[in-house]
């Protein structure tokens, strides 16, 4: 999925625009008095995007948007698009334009580059333990509040794939649904009806929590994913020969690089991490001034 697909997708969930005038009222107040006090008013600079540390670098559309919003009269000069590898020593973009405003934009620009290349870096290395395999690695709504938008478009970038975006695109019926409904039966019908009287278009999973969670879900329906939560690899390879492909199969629970390639061999679909997103080392970037 390109940028702008990503963007046009969530667009009515999250204003690119207020996002970045909220960032900058957080940021600057009234004023970034260190930029305005040392450098003169129409100052002209030039600065660099510098990769640090080997990796996946995500952020570049994100980081030109902000530009513009900043100052129309930037001059981007981009070298390497997001979801390339990059290598430390390599030169981004160079971007151009008023000093003090370029000083001003610096911190956002590298705080969004560097967490989306973090998360881009690690979707890229956990979807290649899968090769081979049918699994996607997907991302969960374990996301910084304000920022999912970023974080689940770097695990795009990285070449996996979002679950749902947020609790109204989906319905996922997790464990404590399942308690609180009266059983898993109750639950997948009461969502089934609930679909039925508000007419609403949604694809139904439902958490499994053992093999005869499994038996009662492929006898009575009403679902288009069941998700296998903390199974073993050897569970999990008799699930999906259970399932036999009537569903599609996420893995989720205690999965990590140590393990994951075990459950896709498994044959599943999908295998949700919430780490993706709410346990990651950012890429180490700067901007640095060209003299």
């Amino acid at each position: 999925m390109i940028m702008t697909d990503f963007i046009k997708l969530h667009q009515k969930h999250f204003n690119f625009k207020q996002f970045i005038l909220d960032a900058f009222i957080e940021d600057v107040g009234d004023g970034d008095h260190t930029s305005l006090s040392t450098i003169p008013k129409k100052h002209k600079g030039k600065m660099q995007l510098l990769v640090k540390e080997d990796g996946i670098i995500a952020g570049i559309a994100a980081a030109e948007k902000i530009f513009k919003q900043v100052d129309k009269n930037f001059k981007l000069k981009i070298f390497i698009k997001d979801g390339a590898k990059v290598k430390k020593g390599d030169i981004a973009f160079v971007i151009e334009g008023n000093t003090q405003k370029l000083l001003t934009a610096e911190r956002l620009v590298l705080n969004i580059m560097q967490r989306m290349s973090g998360i881009a870096t690690k979707t890229d290395y956990l979807q290649g333990l899968c090769k081979g395999t049918k699994a996607i690695v997907i991302d969960t709504r374990k996301t910084t509040p304000g920022f999912r938008f970023f974080e689940k478009w770097a695990v795009i970038i990285g070449g996996g794939a979002n679950h749902r975006y947020g609790l109204f695109d989906m319905i996922l019926i997790k464990d404590n649904h399942i308690d609180f409904a009266g059983g898993i039966l109750e639950a997948v019908d009461a969502a089934n009806l609930y679909l039925k009287k508000t007419k609403k278009k949604l694809a139904v999973e439902v958490e499994t929590r053992s093999l005869e969670d499994v038996k009662k879900v492929l006898k009575h329906g009403g679902v288009q994913r069941i998700m296998l939560d903390n199974y073993t690899p050897q569970q999990t390879l008799e699930a999906v020969k259970l399932i036999n492909g009537k569903f599609e199969v996420e893995s989720s629970g205690g999965i990590n690089e140590t393990n994951i390639a075990s459950y896709a061999k498994c044959g599943v679909d999908f295998i949700s991490i919430g780490a993706l997103t709410h346990h990651i080392k950012s890429l180490d970037l700067s901007l640095k001034a060209i003299k």
